[in-house]
């Protein structure tokens, strides 16, 4: 089967060659060099990878995940270029002014109920002391009990739970404060993020990505 980006390489690097300050940036970012680049050039292009190269060097940037096709080569060099300079210091980090808390969010919280509702449910014994509807209540709750290892084993897993939150935490307030938020959104997505996780990084960073997107089409 033919490459849909790779058929129309010759176009997109006589397109990408108007653009050369975005090359160098390729270049320098994603071939990880440090000596001064004057000139790049964009040699080919595929759905896999990017070969940019100047005098002294060719870069391979590769694309993950791979181009789904022709339509997605705009966008996926867009983000590159401004992943690009953000990193190399040639464009300021996007500010995020609001707080928006994702749908996403009912992955962790089911997570946590499970494992809320495993660490509170009663051992076998004492489940006989209660009444034949709790008990059957409980029941899924007896049997992951048993399955995970014990009360021992559920400790760890909330050790290593709230490890990872917190760490969590802490990573996304660095990033509130690069990405300049206010103090009120700021502590909501550091709190929100310690609680649930994942989800709320994940939201942030498309936030991010997207603010970058929209900030180079506005400076075209």
């Amino acid at each position: 089967m033919s490459d849909p980006v790779a058929a129309k390489s010759t176009f997109l690097c006589m397109y990408m060659s108007n653009h050369p300050d975005t090359l160098v940036s390729y270049v320098k970012h994603y071939g990880g060099v440090k000596e001064k680049v004057v000139s790049a050039e964009m040699k080919g292009i595929d759905t896999n990878t990017s070969k940019t190269g100047e005098q002294k060097h060719e870069v391979r940037a590769r694309f993950d995940p791979p181009l789904a096709g022709y339509e997605e080569v705009k966008p996926r060099l867009m983000a590159m270029k401004a992943d690009a300079e953000e990193a190399l210091g040639m464009m300021k980090a996007p500010t995020i002014s609001s707080f928006n808390l994702p749908l996403t969010i009912y992955k962790s919280t089911l997570l946590l109920g499970s494992l809320i509702y495993t660490t509170f449910a009663p051992s076998a014994m004492s489940s006989t002391l209660l009444p034949p509807l709790v008990q059957m209540l409980f029941l899924p709750g007896l049997k992951l009990h048993s399955l995970v290892g014990g009360l021992q084993v559920i400790k760890y897993i909330w050790v290593f739970t709230g490890v990872i939150h917190v760490l969590e935490g802490a990573y996304i307030a660095l990033l509130c404060r690069r990405h300049s938020t206010p103090p009120v959104v700021g502590m909501l997505y550091v709190l929100t993020c310690t609680i649930w996780g994942f989800p709320i990084m994940n939201d942030f960073r498309r936030r991010v990505h997207e603010a970058r997107i929209d900030s180079i089409m506005k400076g075209k």
